[in-house]
């Protein structure tokens, strides 16, 4: 056995596997696979380590991407994009721009790799465009057997239905075609809103705007908005002085040691909230959507999130804040919030309803057990489902209740991979 040679960003967990590969291509990823089943060893894939679950960890063969990072094509006429499993979504999203296409939504984190994304369902904020996995329309996978297979809609649907949003426990992910779209601009609005302003015109906000999300500080009844909308132009970014005030200084420099003084200091949270709330100011700009949609977070914090039917997402929010006002805990990082249309990705968090995100953080190294057991019960009981690479207590009993298709992912599953060659300890408890 090995010392440690991963961890997650947030180092909630460590890998100690009995050995370590990184294929250089498809071939190469199906011969490791094979080299394994003859040892008996299991096998995962990782990616960059923003999964705060242990979703990626083994004890058996750990494979890393760090040489699967080709884009294999790119059709602005067709529309789609062929990547390879381990290319950081942010390099990712430079190619496209360089062939004026573009990804029609992400995530607010782009340093992830396109497998990792995918297969853990990231998503972004969107009115009328999902997650990640809902792009894609092709999958290049290596299965148990170390076959090589290609599937969509209309090649083995079930597998690619299910594989998806898979947590790599169908195969091995080597290649994704994605949906692009002709490159375009974001007008980006962002302005402090009271709460209680925010839950009353929710359905306005939301259906006026392609990208609506917020920020709630607790201990305070304060937020900042962000309403993103595809304009024409002309491209009118943020001076280079305003971008590292507000998005290198302020949201990660100042916001590190205000973290820090916090984590020593829980007494001051309520109050540095309320300053923080108060400082920000509003701010309108136009830039290349994917500059828009991903921020630069350097400050390591662990969460949670849950995606909750939108229609239930303003009680919610009314007894997550009597829970945090009762004074049981001292929360110095906001509540994000976050929406999505409904998808048909069996796995995906918003399968089949109109979504809600939820997602509730705390600064690396403060106890979060409590704070994230609290918010979680308020989040299951309107069957909630919790965001698969981020922290959760929820095991396949409570699963197969709020993700109508599982019962069929599994049973693709049993098919692909009878032995649980891609198997671990995160996938014995939310998949049985």
């Amino acid at each position: 056995m090995t010392d440690v040679s991963w961890h997650t960003w947030a180092d909630t967990y460590q890998a100690r596997p009995r050995r370590t590969a990184a294929p250089g291509d498809t071939a190469a990823v199906a011969a490791a696979v094979l080299s394994a089943a003859d040892e008996g060893l299991r096998v995962r894939m990782v990616g960059s380590g923003h999964s705060f679950t242990d979703v990626a960890v083994t004890d058996g063969l750990l494979l890393s991407p760090t040489s699967l990072a080709a884009v294999r094509s790119v059709d602005p006429e067709a529309g789609t994009a062929t990547v390879e499993a381990g290319l950081p979504l942010c390099d990712f999203n430079d190619v496209l721009a360089e062939h004026g296409v573009a990804l029609a939504n992400m995530g607010d984190i782009a340093v992830q790799t396109m497998a990792g994304a995918v297969q853990t369902g990231t998503h972004g904020t969107g009115r009328d465009s999902g997650g990640l996995a809902s792009q894609v329309v092709g999958l290049e996978m290596v299965l148990a057997d170390g076959s090589v297979v290609e599937c969509s809609p209309d090649r083995d649907p079930g597998l690619f239905h299910s594989a998806r949003v898979g947590l790599g426990a169908f195969g091995v992910v080597t290649a994704l075609t994605m949906a692009v779209r002709p490159a375009f601009l974001l007008y980006a609005r962002e302005e402090p809103m009271p709460l209680d302003e925010v839950l009353e015109r929710l359905p306005e906000l939301r259906a006026g705007n392609e990208h609506f999300e917020f920020f709630w500080f607790p201990h305070t009844g304060n937020t900042n908005t962000k309403r993103n909308n595809t304009a024409d132009g002309p491209a009118r970014p943020l001076s280079g002085f305003r971008t590292w005030l507000d998005d290198d200084f302020l949201s990660n420099t100042v916001f590190e040691r205000v973290n820090r003084v916090c984590r020593r200091h829980p007494r001051l949270v309520p109050a540095v909230n309320r300053i923080s709330s108060r400082a920000l100011s509003a701010r309108r700009y136009t830039a290349t959507s994917h500059k828009v949609f991903a921020s630069v977070r350097d400050v390591r914090f662990v969460e949670m999130e849950y995606a909750i039917p939108a229609e239930h997402l303003v009680d919610v929010l009314r007894e997550a804040r009597r829970i945090v006002d009762r004074g049981d805990h001292r929360v110095s990082f906001p509540v994000e919030v976050r929406f999505a249309p409904a998808d048909d990705v069996w796995l995906s968090t918003a399968y089949g309803r109109d979504t809600a995100y939820v997602a509730v953080h705390v600064y690396k190294g403060t106890p979060h057990e409590a704070y994230f057991a609290d918010m979680e019960a308020v989040f299951t009981s309107v069957g909630g489902r919790p965001h698969w690479g981020k922290m959760h207590t929820r095991d396949r009993s409570y699963l197969e209740k709020v993700y109508p298709r599982l019962g069929e992912a599994l049973a693709v599953r049993d098919r692909v991979d009878p032995g649980r060659r891609f198997g671990n300890d995160y996938l014995e408890r939310v998949l049985g």
